[in-house]
C-alpha cells in the first residue's frame, strides 16, 4: 500500500465528518473596500505630472485633463482588496519612443506591493491597451507603481479589475503529427485529463558525463577479469573489447552483481559510472515519492564526438519497468569555428558549443549543398537512432528540441542564446519544421509529443511560434528565484510563484488551444501560491543539480518543506498514481472524460451505474470498499472496464482512493449526485 493510500485509509472518516460541519465561507467585507474595476487618470497618481504633448509630439483622443508620461521618479496608486487574489491591470497608453525600431517596443515595468511585473511594450503613436496581465494583490491596501527604468510610457489611464480565468478545458488532445503512434495518444488524452486540476511533478536528469562516481574496480590484464580492491568480480562486456594507444587491450563496459554498469575512464584507468538517479534518489528519500515525469537530453550525440551515454535504455526503463512519464530536450552542440571540422571526424569537446558564440550557419541546416546541412543531417541521424529504439519500446516521448528560442531578446534573435535561434524566428521557425519533417517523413518516427518551449513569452514570441499544427504543447521556463516574489514573501528565499501572469499571458496568445507547462524550472511554484493564482500548469520539471547550481538540494532554491507539502497533496500527481494503462488505452482517458461530467446517477443499464464500481445494481459503501481493494492492490482486485468508468467519480481522471471517499459521501447522504 503506498502512502499517499495509507493517509487516504486514514482520514477518509475524519473527512465525512468535516464535509458536514464545516460553516460557509464568508465573503470578507469591508467600508473602504475598492469597488472593482477601478478606473485612475494617469495624471491623478502620486507623483505624476500632467502632459497634454510629448513635447512637440501630440496625441489626441485621450481622457481627463490630459496624460502623464513615465520620465522621472515613480508614479503610484493604492487599492483595497476584499481578499488575497488575482488582478488584471490594463493601461490606455501610448510608446513613441522606440530606438531600436518600430517593432521591438521597450520594455516597461510596474511594482506592486514592492514586488514587480515587467512587459515588453510595442511601439504606438495612438492610445492603445496594454495588458500587464494578471498580478497578486494582498487583502487590504495595495500600493501599485510604475517604474521609470527603461522608459518612457504615456499612461492615459489605468483600470484594474479582478481577474477573468478562462476555460482550460478547450485545450486541444489531438497530436498535430496525424501517425502519431497509439502510445503518443494515450498519453496526450490522459494529460488532456488531469489538464487543469492537477499538475504532474517532474524532475530533469543530468545528461553526458554528469555525476560521475568513481570507483577502484580494474581491469587485470593477467587474470583478464575485472576486479575491485576488495577482490570483488565484475562481469566484462565482451562486446566492448579496445586498445589503447600503447596497445594494451582493456574493456569499456563492466558490470556489477546489482546490474549498474561502469565505464572505463582512460586517463585514470579504472572504472566508474554517472549517479543519474542523483536527484530521483533525493526526492524519494526527501518526500517519499518519486515524480510522475523524468527528464532527459539527448545531447551526447552530437557528431563531434557522440557517445553513448545510455540515455534511450533509461527512457526505456521510466516507461516500461516505472510506467513513467518521458519529456527530453536536445543540447546538441556544432563547431564554435566551422573551419576546424571535418564532416564524421571527432572534434574537441573545448571546439564546439550550443550558443550563439559560433559561425555555424542556421539557416544552412535546411539548405543542401551546405556543411551545415551535411553536419545537422549527422544529427538528425544520430537522433533518430536512439528514437527508433525509444518508438520500438512503445514509450512516447514529451520531445522539446531547440528550446528556449528568442532567450532575452526580440524577434532579430538579439539577446538570443542557442546557435539554433541566433539568426531569428524565420530561421528558426523553418529549422523547427525542417526538423519535425526530418524525423517524421525520412525516419518514420511518431512517438513524439512536440513541445515548443520558449523562454520569455512577451509580447514579440508569437512571432517566434511556430503554429498551432506544428506544436503539441508549450512550455514556459522559470528561472527567477533571483528576483523579486509576488506572494508578498520575503525575497532572497526561493522564489515559489506560480507565475499566473505568464500562464495566462500564454493562454492568450494560443487561445487555450494547447496544454501549458512548465518545461524547466528552478524554484517549484507552492501548492498554496498556484491555488490562490490558479496557475495550473500541466507540468513542472526542475532542472537538475550541478557544481553551478543546486536547483533540486540547494536551500536557495527549493524549500524541503514547500517541495513535500506539494508531493504529498492530492493536486500533485506523482509516479505511483499515473494510470496503469497510460500508454495501453487510448480510449480511457475520454471516456473518463465524459462519464465525470455527468450529473446525475440516473442510467439505462445497471452496468453503467455511476458510482457502481463492483456491478450490483446498486451504489453503497461496498463500492467503496472495492475501489480502495483496487487501488491497493490492482493484479488482486482488478476492476472490469465498466467497472473503472463507474468508479471514477470525483472528477478527476483515474481510480483513486478519492473515489471512494465520494462514494461514501453519497451512501450517507452527504451530496447528491457526483461530480
Amino acid at each position: 500500500m503506498n502512502n499517499k493510500l495509507k493517509r487516504f485509509v486514514s482520514m477518509t472518516a475524519a473527512a465525512v465528518i468535516s464535509a458536514v460541519s464545516m460553516p460557509a465561507v464568508m465573503p470578507v467585507t469591508a467600508a473602504d473596500t475598492t469597488s472593482f474595476p477601478y478606473v485612475i487618470e494617469g495624471e491623478d497618481m502620486e507623483g505624476a505630472d500632467l502632459w497634454t504633448a510629448i513635447y512637440q509630439t501630440e496625441i489626441p483622443g485621450y481622457s481627463g485633463k490630459g496624460f502623464t508620461y513615465i520620465t522621472g521618479g515613480p508614479m503610484s496608486f493604492t487599492v483595497n482588496a476584499p481578499a488575497d487574489g488575482m488582478y488584471s491591470i490594463l493601461v490606455k497608453g501610448a510608446e513613441i519612443l522606440d530606438e531600436n525600431g518600430k517593432k521591438e517596443g521597450r520594455f516597461q515595468t510596474i511594482e506592486v506591493n514592492g514586488s514587480e511585473y515587467s512587459k515588453t511594450v510595442a511601439y504606438s503613436e495612438e492610445w492603445t491597451d496594454y495588458d500587464f496581465g494578471m498580478v497578486r494583490l494582498k487583502k487590504g491596501e495595495n500600493e501599485i507603481k510604475f517604474l521609470n527604468k527603461y522608459g518612457y510610457m504615456a499612461i492615459d489611464y489605468v483600470t484594474v479589475s479582478e481577474a477573468e480565468f478562462p476555460d482550460l478545458s478547450i485545450a486541444d488532445d489531438t497530436l498535430t503529427d496525424p501517425d502519431a503512434t497509439p502510445e503518443a495518444k494515450a498519453l496526450m488524452k490522459y494529460m488532456k485529463s488531469v489538464y487543469g486540476k492537477n499538475i504532474l511533478s517532474g524532475q530533469q536528469e543530468i545528461y553526458g558525463g554528469g555525476h560521475s562516481v568513481e570507483t577502484t574496480i580494474r581491469y587485470d590484464a593477467s587474470q583478464d577479469k575485472c576486479l575491485d580492491s576488495d577482490g570483488n568480480e565484475y562481469e566484462i562486456d565482451r562486446d566492448s573489447k579496445d586498445t589503447d594507444k600503447d596497445g594494451n587491450t582493456f574493456y569499456w563496459h563492466c558490470t556489477g552483481s546489482d546490474g549498474q554498469v561502469y565505464t572505463y575512464n582512460s586517463q585514470n584507468r579504472n572504472y566508474g559510472y554517472n549517479d543519474y538517479d542523483f536527484e530521483m534518489k533525493y526526492l524519494e528519500k526527501t518526500t517519499g515519492e518519486l515524480p510522475a515525469i523524468r527528464g532527459f537530453d539527448f545531447g551526447s550525440y552530437c557528431p563531434c564526438y557522440a557517445w553513448d551515454d545510455g540515455v534511450a535504455q533509461r527512457i526505456i526503463d521510466w516507461g516500461t519497468k516505472k510506467n513513467g512519464i518521458v519529456t527530453a530536450s536536445w543540447h546538441i552542440n556544432v563547431p564554435t569555428t566551422m573551419a576546424d571540422y571535418t564532416l564524421g571526424e571527432p572534434l574537441d569537446f573545448a571546439k564546439t558549443t550550443y550558443s550563439e558564440k559560433t559561425d555555424f550557419v542556421t539557416a544552412n541546416c535546411y539548405k543542401e549543398g551546405t556543411a551545415e546541412y551535411d553536419y545537422f543531417q549527422l544529427c538528425i541521424k544520430n537522433l533518430a537512432a536512439e528514437l527508433q529504439k525509444i518508438q520500438d519500446a512503445g514509450v512516447p516521448i514529451i520531445f522539446r528540441p531547440l528550446h528556449e528560442a528568442e532567450g532575452n531578446g526580440p524577434a532579430d534573435g538579439k539577446g538570443a542564446w542557442f546557435w539554433w535561434a541566433k539568426e531569428g524566428a524565420e530561421v528558426y521557425k523553418k529549422l523547427w519544421d525542417f526538423l519535425r519533417d526530418e524525423l517524421q517523413n525520412k525516419y518514420g518516427l511518431h512517438n513524439l509529443i512536440w513541445e515548443q518551449n520558449l523562454y520569455t513569452w512577451g509580447d514579440t514570441s508569437n512571432q517566434w511560434y511556430s503554429g498551432d499544427d506544428k506544436v503539441d504543447i508549450v512550455g514556459y521556463d522559470k528561472y527567477n528565484t533571483q528576483y523579486h516574489r509576488h506572494d508578498g514573501n520575503a525575497s532572497g528565499v526561493p522564489n515559489e510563484d506560480a507565475e499566473a501572469g505568464i500562464f495566462y499571458a500564454l493562454y492568450d496568445m494560443i487561445g487555450g488551444k494547447k496544454i501549458i507547462a512548465m518545461a524547466e524550472n528552478d524554484s517549484i511554484p507552492s501548492l498554496t501560491n498556484m491555488e490562490v493564482e490558479h496557475a495550473y500548469w500541466s507540468y513542472f520539471c526542475p532542472w537538475y543539480d550541478s557544481e553551478q547550481a543546486h536547483f533540486v538540494m540547494g536551500e536557495e532554491y527549493q524549500n524541503v518543506d514547500t517541495l513535500t507539502e506539494l508531493y504529498k497533496s492530492d493536486f500533485c500527481i506523482t509516479l505511483d498514481e499515473l494510470p496503469a494503462n497510460l500508454y495501453t488505452d487510448s480510449d480511457t482517458p475520454d471516456d473518463v472524460k465524459v462519464t465525470t461530467t455527468t450529473t446525475t446517477n440516473d442510467s439505462d443499464t445497471d452496468s453503467a451505474l455511476k458510482g457502481d464500481a463492483n456491478e450490483d445494481g446498486k451504489v453503497s459503501i461496498s463500492d467503496a470498499v472495492r475501489i480502495l481493494q483496487y487501488v491497493a492492490n490492482a493484479s488482486k482486485y482488478d476492476l472490469s472496464s465498466q467497472g473503472k468508468i463507474n468508479a471514477d467519480v470525483d472528477g478527476k481522471a483515474g481510480v483513486t482512493g478519492s473515489d471512494a471517499a465520494e462514494i461514501q459521501k453519497y451512501d450517507a447522504g452527504l451530496i447528491k449526485e457526483f461530480k
